[in-house]
């Protein structure tokens, strides 16, 4: 049995960001101990609103090489793509 905490990734929401990135990992016993952690040592100049903790072994993702069988199928439904919209001035950031 191992005595290494979990690792965990760390996104951070910035002040004036709409999304979440990514910008490290770390390891902590549990998600509270993670955000408390991630909260010290990557928003140390108040820069954070919000912070999200995953732990790593939760994290499924798709391979670079798997790029093409993945994305292209969609570049066939020209539905999904928002060039037919005049999108109003009033809607904001879309």
């Amino acid at each position: 049995m191992s005595h290494e905490w979990p690792l965990w990734e760390v996104f951070i929401r910035g002040q004036h960001g709409l999304n979440h990135r990514h910008v490290g990992s770390l390891h902590a016993p549990d998600a509270e101990m993670a955000i408390r952690h991630a909260r010290d040592v990557y928003t140390r100049r108040n820069e954070g609103v919000s912070i999200w903790v995953v732990r790593s072994s939760d994290i499924a993702a798709s391979s670079p090489s798997d790029k093409g069988p993945l994305f292209e199928p969609a570049n066939s439904k020209i539905y999904r793509h928002p060039t037919f919209f005049k999108i109003p001035d009033e809607a904001g950031h879309m």
